[in-house]
């Protein structure tokens, strides 16, 4: 099982990826399970694919670390797995969809793994949410966003706004001050990241100056991201 991450020059990134290919791996004894990036850190996945071939795997399942089916899903992992298969790579790669909504809908382990990263951050009650993301300039990406804040923001009652911290707007401190404005008294924010680094870093930073009692930490290993990360291995 090879893991695709986007890459980031925070280390703390590519260490969160680390990590989850640890977790992944305890819970699927015997397969090996590897993590590769498409920036900044090294293997690339299309080298990790050359270096699982030569060491004489016939079958990879490339699982890519991504939260919306943009850019990254659709060009950059395809034109990776290519560049493998062409150098010789004697293998037949799948490659699952990407860990965000699908045609069959948010799945729940992502949504319990958003709740449990916010109650760690403030196990008490919140009236509003922002679900605070990367940020994408794909108008479907986007829309993917807002499925994940309605099924979240439904499955806590309490109204959800969307916030991206690059590309698109608001950004989480005008999200938060909307929802104070619109007399929500405390308001959270669920990280929609997978990793830490300068992105989750800017949206604590906007969403505490704009009065938010809480922002969670992203994802990482959490067991409902592992376990969304195994169920990704079924045929669709």
């Amino acid at each position: 099982m090879l893991l695709v991450a986007h890459g980031s020059r925070d280390p703390r990134a590519a260490e969160a990826t680390r990590a989850l290919a640890r977790a992944v791996s305890a819970a699927r004894p015997g397969t090996p399970v590897l993590a590769s990036w498409l920036d900044h850190t090294e293997p690339h996945p299309t080298q990790a694919l050359r270096d699982l071939a030569g060491a004489g795997h016939t079958r990879a399942i490339l699982v890519p670390l991504l939260l919306t089916a943009a850019f990254h899903r659709r060009v950059d992992i395809p034109a990776a797995v290519a560049a493998a298969l062409e150098s010789g790579a004697p293998m037949r790669v799948r490659t699952t969809e990407v860990l965000g909504p699908t045609a069959d809908g948010v799945d729940p382990a992502l949504l319990a793994g958003l709740r449990r990263r916010l109650t760690e951050a403030d196990p008490g009650r919140f009236d509003a949410l922002v679900l605070a993301a990367a940020g994408t300039r794909d108008a479907r990406a986007r829309r993917s966003v807002g499925r994940v804040a309605a099924a979240l923001g439904a499955s806590l009652n309490v109204p959800t706004r969307v916030s991206y911290a690059s590309a698109a707007p608001p950004d989480a401190g005008r999200a938060v001050t909307r929802l104070r404005a619109a007399g929500a008294r405390r308001v959270a924010v669920a990280a929609y990241f997978l990793a830490p680094g300068l992105f989750h870093d800017a949206v604590t930073r906007a969403a505490h100056a704009a009065g938010a009692v809480a922002v969670a930490a992203p994802l990482t290993d959490t067991p409902a991201l592992v376990h969304l990360v195994l169920h990704r291995l079924s045929p669709r």
